[in-house]
């Protein structure tokens, strides 16, 4: 498979994930979708270097995640958690539909706005333990230990659990 072709494959294998991943680090829909367009083209322009050390799968979300890392760094931090918070305040998905439907999409929405309301370390641990990365994936994406996962997995969880408490429940 030439560079094309895996770089395709790759979006249309990862791109949900890598929106949602934007997601995490930028709260404002503009800036958001350019956060994406960084991303895709920060793993084009990596994807020559993936030297199979770790699953491709890894190798993209760490590149994003480091994209994510840098976009956060260009804004203030003030500013950056303002935006997150009003963001938070929006309401995602309003379109109606049957009674089931309305709920899985509050559910949702109470689970984005909590976890846009976290700080980024315990925001990337859950981002990708929700996107369904193991400890041992987040470790390599993050550059920390399989074990400092887990820890801080746990206190990101327990401190979702107390955020979305006020919001009305368990999403």
């Amino acid at each position: 498979m030439d560079l094309d072709e895996r770089y395709r494959e790759i979006l249309r294998r990862e791109g949900a994930a890598l929106r949602r991943t934007a997601a995490a680090y930028e709260a404002d829909p503009g800036r958001r979708e350019d956060l994406f367009q960084e991303i895709c083209l920060a793993i084009w322009q990596a994807l020559p270097r993936f030297r199979g050390e770790a699953s491709e799968r890894t190798f993209v979300f760490r590149v994003a995640h480091n994209r994510g890392l840098s976009h956060r760094s260009r804004r203030r931090p003030d500013r950056a958690r303002a935006a997150d918070l009003d963001a938070a305040e929006q309401v995602a998905d309003p379109r109606p539909g049957p009674d089931s439907l309305a709920e899985a999409g509050q559910r949702r929405e109470r689970l984005r706005r909590a976890v846009l309301s976290l700080p980024l370390e315990p925001r990337q641990i859950l981002t990708l333990a929700l996107e369904g990365l193991s400890h041992k994936e987040i470790a390599e994406v993050l550059g920390i230990t399989e074990n400092h996962v887990a820890v801080r997995l746990s206190r990101a969880r327990r401190t979702l659990c107390q955020t979305l408490e006020p919001m009305g429940g368990t999403p």
